[in-house]
């Protein structure tokens, strides 16, 4: 997850105010990404995890199971 500009390859929804960009192949991909912020102290954060975990690097990885983000 990261701030960005939209490009022609991203999906844009908002929600509560807030504008989130996907590229429309990841989209396609993983399927519905759902996002959680999780409050847990020093360990506080988003969880995003997706419909269908995808492997590889720099969108959904592996290192994130089944997250789907970078």
């Amino acid at each position: 997850m990261a701030l960005d500009e939209p490009k022609e390859n991203d999906s844009t929804f908002d929600k509560d105010g807030l504008t989130f960009l996907v590229d429309k192949a990841l989209a396609g991909a993983c399927g519905a990404i759902k996002i959680d912020f999780i409050d847990a102290g020093m360990r506080s954060g988003f969880s995003i995890t997706s419909a269908q975990p995808v492997g590889g690097g720099g969108g959904c990885g592996s290192s994130c199971g089944s997250s789907c983000g970078s």
